[in-house]
């Protein structure tokens, strides 16, 4: 670990390891940024409200920490209120992330499931209908696995099916649920990854549910659009939150950096998802932002 600016040009996350999920409040220092946004100089700045999510109503889910917790929050700030969906070994993340939503006055309820479980998707939607009295206006499929494997003949069927069943089919039921709660104005936000497209070896199952999940967008955004619902995606790259302890060996841990010279931080995805989320994309539909540090993808 170097000792510059987590937005700085060269900074290096810690090298550790976690088991998975991984936890937020386990994270060495210097620990992600939820609120902050880079201003290019090494710095950071709180990042700006406009109330451009007044009074909307969101479901994420692995909302308690990374890139959850720093689009739950962010959505707070701009006036929204939010339903989590976590793990249940996350529940001292998700009360952490609970306080700092209502924070800023907004409303935060927490729901601890499996999403494995396609009756658990259909619980989230309906516990965010009760909440939200019967609308949702933004759903943000954010919940993810992984693990890395550096060659096929040692993935396992089992982590292969587990990943799916965590990475995509979620991702499909919740949208499904969630789609008669919707009117026009809605928006649909999935995660996807830089994976998808520059295919990551040792993450095989893991880039294949995100390349799915870049055509699973495309397909319900040409369904939806003419509704008024936009369905776009995120394609982070090297991001510092708990899933990289958890999941990568030593030597990523290393090699975790960008073009920019560094990671990202879960606050500059979630600006990303907060503008998909609001009019300001209201023209954006069907559509991949590559929040990836300045790697060059096509597609």
């Amino acid at each position: 670990m170097t000792d510059k600016s987590q937005f700085e040009s060269g900074h290096k996350v810690p090298v550790t390891k976690q088991s998975f999920p991984g936890k937020e409040g386990k994270m060495p220092n210097p620990t992600p940024l939820f609120d902050e946004i880079p201003t290019f100089d090494g710095k950071s700045q709180k990042y700006k409200a406009a109330g451009k999510l007044q009074d909307r109503k969101a479901i994420i889910t692995g909302g308690d920490s990374g890139i959850g917790r720093a689009t739950a929050i962010l959505f707070a700030m701009e006036g929204a209120d939010t339903l989590i969906a976590y793990l249940p070994e996350e529940e001292d993340d998700a009360q952490e992330t609970k306080k700092r939503v209502e924070a800023y006055g907004r409303k935060c309820h927490l729901l601890s499931t499996d999403l494995r479980d396609r009756a658990n998707c259909q619980k989230v939607v309906d516990e965010a209908v009760k909440a939200f009295g019967g609308r949702i206006d933004i759903l943000f499929n954010n919940a993810a696995f992984q693990n890395m494997v550096d060659d096929i003949s040692k993935l396992s069927e089992e982590q292969w099916l587990n990943t799916f069943n965590t990475n995509i089919h979620p991702y499909f039921y919740l949208a499904k649920y969630a789609l008669p709660h919707m009117k026009p104005g809605s928006t649909i936000i999935n995660n996807a990854s830089i994976n998808a497209y520059t295919g990551r070896p040792d993450l095989l199952d893991y880039t294949s549910t995100k390349g799915a999940i870049v055509s699973f967008t495309r397909g319900l955004s040409n369904q939806q659009v003419g509704k008024g619902i936009r369905v776009n995606a995120v394609a982070p790259g090297p991001v510092w939150t708990p899933l990289i302890p958890a999941t990568m060996t030593e030597d990523a841990q290393r090699q975790f950096t960008s073009p920019m010279g560094r990671p990202a931080q879960p606050s500059e995805v979630a600006t990303c998802v907060v503008f998909l989320a609001s009019t300001d994309s209201s023209a954006i539909s069907g559509q991949t932002i590559h929040c990836n540090g300045g790697t060059v993808v096509s597609g």
